[in-house]
């Protein structure tokens, strides 16, 4: 990162309501005031054309610090605006949180329409979300799912959204939006398969490639990403002109010689059912590593290794079981297997 001129950094403290996060962001994009950290930071001073540092697992899957300046996060609220088509005074909902880039775009997109965020009490012409929310919205959150069902778009990201998901939110009313991308990109890039305005893809060996005018400078205290793509974690395809996400690169096991993706199997098993699922892998003297299946309601272990074994094939059969936990995710609601794994060491 270009360590030419220093600004200092001051994080946003959890007692700062919504409206002073407004007014220290909406100086930290202008150049008027301090570059913001949403989240935690050791570090007091970034790179002069920086405005906003958030955490994130990186591509490597370490724990980074990524700088963005105000350009990246303007033109990705922008980027969003014309997508949805949005005009100025139209409302957006923040109801995720703020130490996340998904967050921080809703902040970013109300300063940039000039309008008020509101609440879940309240209505909204757009919102954004993650598919646990979802889920809780079709399965008894009334609350949210009139709210939902009153905004002209909902996006939704952060994790995938199965066929299934989608389909019954499209049944109740909810004119929803797929968003893909990752704090490096300014959030969500790709909507419904489709690059946003500015946005580039490229598949190289499988992996998705990005580019556009809302990459991130860099991670604080490493080199910049300079002007070429972005090389994400994810494996993907382009099919008819849109992007199809196959799941990440690191999420793979490989278990008695096989490869087998967790988050396939954990696609598939959540698809159309009522309870939820993830699947980890766990080290194993015999196998490797041992497929294992967790689930916050009951297992018919019976059922669920057949259903694997005939989608994925012989290879696809669960070791172990943990059914009827409380299945622990990410804020974005996204598999926290490193919990997971932990559950699973403590079982008998």
């Amino acid at each position: 990162m270009d360590e030419s001129s220093l600004q200092p950094l001051v994080s946003v403290r959890a007692e700062w309501s919504i409206p002073q996060q407004l007014e220290a962001l909406s100086h930290a994009l202008h150049g008027s005031g301090p570059a913001l950290a949403f989240g935690a930071t050791t570090v007091t001073y970034v790179s002069g054309g920086c405005a906003v540092v958030l955490p994130t697992s990186g591509s490597s899957g370490q724990p980074k610090a990524v700088a963005l300046s105000a350009n990246a996060l303007i033109a990705s609220a922008r980027a969003s605006h014309t997508f949805l088509g949005a005009t100025v005074g139209d409302r957006w909902s923040l109801l995720l949180p703020t130490t996340h880039i998904a967050g921080v775009n809703v902040l970013v997109r109300a300063l940039e329409l000039g309008s008020d965020l509101v609440g879940l009490s309240e209505s909204a012409d757009f919102t954004a979300i993650v598919p646990t929310q979802l889920h809780r919205a079709l399965t008894g959150d009334t609350q949210l799912l009139e709210h939902l069902q009153n905004a002209r778009a909902v996006l939704v990201g952060g994790a995938a959204t199965s066929p299934d998901l989608r389909e019954r939110a499209g049944h109740a009313g909810i004119s929803l939006v797929t968003t893909y991308g990752m704090t490096e990109m300014c959030g969500g890039c790709v909507y419904n398969g489709v690059a946003l305005n500015g946005v580039d893809i490229q598949i190289v060996d499988g992996v998705i490639e990005l580019n556009g005018p809302m990459k991130a400078i860099g991670y604080v205290g490493e080199e910049s990403f300079g002007s070429g793509y972005f090389r994400t974690s994810d494996l993907g395809q382009i099919n008819n002109g849109r992007l199809e996400v196959l799941g990440r690169v690191d999420d793979q096991i490989n278990s008695g010689g096989e490869k087998l993706s967790l988050g396939a199997i954990t696609d598939f098993l959540n698809d159309g059912s009522t309870q939820r699922y993830i699947a980890i892998g766990l080290p194993d003297q015999e196998w490797g590593q041992a497929l294992a299946i967790a689930s916050d309601g009951p297992i018919d272990e019976g059922i669920v290794r057949d259903r694997l074994r005939a989608a994925f094939g012989a290879h696809a059969s669960p070791k172990r079981y943990a059914p009827n936990i409380e299945l622990p995710l990410t804020a974005l609601g996204k598999p926290d297997r490193k919990t997971l794994g932990e559950i699973f060491g403590r079982l008998p």
